[in-house]
């Protein structure tokens, strides 16, 4: 049996696409599924329970991330265990390719390959997705995906972690290079902001987590951009160059935005992003 711990706040929009997903075509007994609702003031408990009984469904009274980890740990019956964001999509076979990765000697930790929903996003999104996802540490890392799966080693390596806004990029961190799967048979199809504005936001988020980690545990590796890696993509492709500058100054511009919370060590106010969830 796999454990699939789903953290929801206020996802009522979106979880029931990703659990009908999950659990169609699930053999019996093969998934351990658990929803924690955190601090929710929509009906996001009702929209899973309604699945099926394959779900479990467990409501807390604080809208906090880690506390719902915690939560769905506790509840957890088994590893592997998949931690995943519930506005995401993916299906049983992704969560199976993922178990198989972590079966593999000296595997620890895996994630799904990265697709991307930007077909009706305005173009500056486009363009900074288009950079982005050709970063080499975008590429590797189990960051920016909202599905991170361990075995019971990989989740002895975490389950200690101090709280974190960039909490899958803190778990990346955690792990080598070859203690990491990116799973090519596995594939996970993440929502973008659907407006410029929503995807600074995104990104005055990620800059003030980066601080925070670098504040703290991580402070020799945070898997920030390096000018060398934009200039091997413009290098590659001289018709990215255009791309690159958007990309630069959108970054530029959520880095300043960043500078009072940064300042203030504000690593608890979460920047959400709502147009994606429509």
């Amino acid at each position: 049996m796999t454990s699939i711990v789903i953290p929801a706040h206020n996802e009522a929009a979106v979880v029931g696409r990703l659990l009908k997903q999950l659990i169609s075509d699930a053999n019996p007994d093969e998934f351990d599924v658990i929803v924690i609702a955190n601090g929710c003031t929509d009906d996001t408990a009702e929209q899973a329970a309604s699945a099926g009984p394959e779900v479990r469904v467990l409501s807390i009274p604080v809208a906090s991330k880690r506390a719902a980890l915690d939560a769905g740990d506790q509840a957890a019956q088994s590893f592997p265990r998949v931690y995943l964001d519930a506005d995401v999509e993916l299906g049983s076979s992704d969560i199976r390719a993922l178990r198989d990765a972590l079966g593999r000697p000296g595997v620890l930790a895996a994630a799904p390959q990265r697709e991307l929903a930007l077909a009706d996003r305005p173009l500056l999104v486009r363009c900074y997705y288009d950079v982005w996802t050709r970063l080499p540490e975008v590429r590797n890392g189990l960051f920016g995906r909202g599905v991170i799966a361990v075995n019971a080693a990989g989740h002895r390596r975490i389950r200690e972690l101090p709280p974190a806004l960039a909490d899958d990029l803190a778990v990346s961190l955690e792990f080598k290079p070859a203690e990491r799967a990116i799973v090519e048979r596995a594939r996970v199809l993440v929502h973008p902001p659907r407006t410029t504005a929503d995807l600074i936001r995104r990104r005055v988020r990620a800059a003030v987590s980066v601080a925070q980690l670098e504040d703290g545990a991580h402070e020799d590796g945070t898997a920030r951009t390096k000018p060398g890696d934009l200039l091997q993509i413009v290098r590659t492709d001289t018709r990215m160059l255009p791309r690159v500058a958007i990309f630069l100054g959108i970054a530029v511009v959520a880095r300043v935005r960043a500078r009072r919370a940064i300042k203030r060590r504000d690593y608890s106010t979460w920047l959400r992003d709502e147009s994606s969830r429509r």
